[in-house]
Order: C-alpha cells, then structure tokens, then sequence
C-alpha cells in the first residue's frame, strides 16, 4: 500500500460494549504490532463500569469505589469513570505519518467534540487550557488521555452520552474536586450513540483530511 493510501484513509471500527481490559490488550497488539504499511485506525466502544487511574493519579493498593474496579492506566491524566452510555474513542494514529504533534491531535479532538455538539444545537461548549477536555456550562462534557509510544498514539476521549452519571460523584474527575460531569442527554432528549457516531465519523474524516472507512 502506497504512502499516498495510507495518508488518506483511516479506518473505524465499532466494538461495541467491552471490557476494558479486552478492548486494551487488543489495542496494545494492535500498536505493537503495527508497521510501516499499517493504516491508522479510531475505535469506537463502550465499556462496562470501571474507573481507569492515568499516570497522575495512581494508587496501587485500591481496587474497588462502591464494587466497582479500578485499573491503572499508562496514559496521561488522572481518574475518571467509563460506563454503558459513554462513548470512547481510541487514536491509534501515527503521529509521524499525520505530520502532527501531540498538542495538534488533542486539538483535532477537542474541535470534533465541541463541532459535533455544535451538530446537535448543544452550542457554547469550550476547552481549557490547563485541563484538557470539553467543558459546557461549567461541567465537563468529554474527558481526554493519551499516551505517546515512538510517535504511535493509544487511549483517546470519552464523551458522556446517556450514562449514569453517578460514580462520577465517588472520584474527583481529573483530579479536580471542583469538576462537575454532564451529558450530552440533559441537552437533546433523543440522541443515541449511533446518530452520534454517525457525525463523529463525517467530522474526523473533514479534520483529518481523509476517508473514513469502516473496518
């Protein structure tokens, strides 16, 4: 496959419901094993209810919140929570390929979120700079990590759709005791995540200069 081909095309996937520690040793084989000719990829999935420790924010010894498990994670970031009516997206993209850094791929996310609710009349939505994410109305919408490996991105964001936002209240979300969660439902009744990803596809492929093809 030519260097032209593989500039222009990203695949996606849909995984549906996980858990995440399937959907992490896939995406860590699929990052290890990867090569020059390996097209970039951006998975859609949700998991069951888990709260995942970024590298900020890691204790060992705690294993559960209210019977739900805690994992640590190797992407940047501090705490937050993953459950059924949240989608994830995870970038396996190559930073090297994309001509990108890493500052410029957390702008392509933070621009898809805060243009895909644009879609949805959710209007206002904005970033901060000291604490990535998309934030509406004082409270964050969408979470945000990633890890850097020889150019090669894991992990990526998580936007809350129609979810029980309640384990949220049982951590400091990013490490911000002052962070409030919302959800995309408490602004458009009717959304599901299928509509959802069916604008997240057309805006990454316009951000990303290519054709998203599914995998």
């Amino acid at each position: 496959m030519n260097q032209i081909v593989q500039n222009k095309i990203i695949f996606f996937r849909d995984l549906g419901i996980e858990h995440w520690s399937n959907t992490f040793e896939k995406m860590n084989n699929f990052t290890i094993s990867r090569n020059f000719y390996t097209l970039d990829e951006i998975w859609f999935v949700e998991h069951y209810p888990i709260f995942t420790q970024g590298q900020l924010n890691q204790k060992p010894n705690l294993k559960y919140i209210k019977n739900i498990p805690i994992v640590n994670v190797n992407r940047g970031g501090q705490i937050t929570y993953h459950g059924p009516g949240q989608q994830i997206l995870y970038f396996l993209i190559d930073l090297k390929r994309r001509k990108l850094n890493i500052r410029q791929l957390i702008d392509i996310m933070e621009k898809t979120i805060i243009t895909t609710l644009n879609e949805l009349s959710i209007k206002k939505a904005y970033t901060k700079i000291k604490s990535p994410g998309v934030y509406i109305h004082k409270k964050k919408i969408c979470s945000l990590g990633l890890r850097v490996k020889k150019y090669l991105t894991l992990h990526g964001l998580a936007i809350n759709v129609n979810m029980d936002l309640t384990p949220f209240s049982y951590i400091c979300p990013c490490g911000d005791i002052n962070i409030r969660m919302t959800q995309i439902k408490e602004f458009k009744k009717d959304i599901t995540l299928e509509h959802l990803r069916n604008i997240l596809v057309k805006i990454l492929s316009n951000f990303f200069c290519v054709m998203m093809v599914k995998k």
